[in-house]
């Protein structure tokens, strides 16, 4: 089976910076995208950043030149390093990954992290 294990969350202080890990592990036979999305109270998920297993990146609006993606393929971990965080930053932010777990198992599925809470507050 298929985990995705989110690392790195905390509560840090407007203008700080906090680096999340998500680690895959389990039945992997290969990645196409990971990425990072959010959740805060009371709204929908969005989509923070992406990485391609091409090596591309997409980034939300909000968070770009600030938030950077980066992948360790080896390790199957993908990494959120962020700077300058905002008090509207604050939210759970979740993993994602298109994982194709094996060779037989047909087309890549969406895995999830269970979440890790970042809190942006003075």
């Amino acid at each position: 089976q298929v985990q995705l294990v989110e690392s790195g969350g905390g509560l840090v202080q407007p203008g700080g910076s906090l680096r999340l890990s998500c680690a895959a592990s389990g039945s992997i036979f290969s990645i196409n995208a990971m990425g990072w999305y959010r959740q805060a109270p009371g709204k929908q998920r969005e989509l923070v950043a992406i990485s391609t297993s091409g090596g591309s990146t997409r980034y939300a609006d909000s968070v770009k030149g600030r938030f950077t993606i980066s992948r360790d393929n080896a390790k199957n971990t993908v990494y959120l390093q962020m700077n300058s965080l905002k008090p509207e930053d604050t939210a759970v932010y979740y993993c994602n990954a298109v994982i194709r777990p094996s060779i037989l198992s047909g087309p890549p599925k969406d895995y999830w992290g269970r979440g890790t809470q970042v809190t942006v507050s003075s």
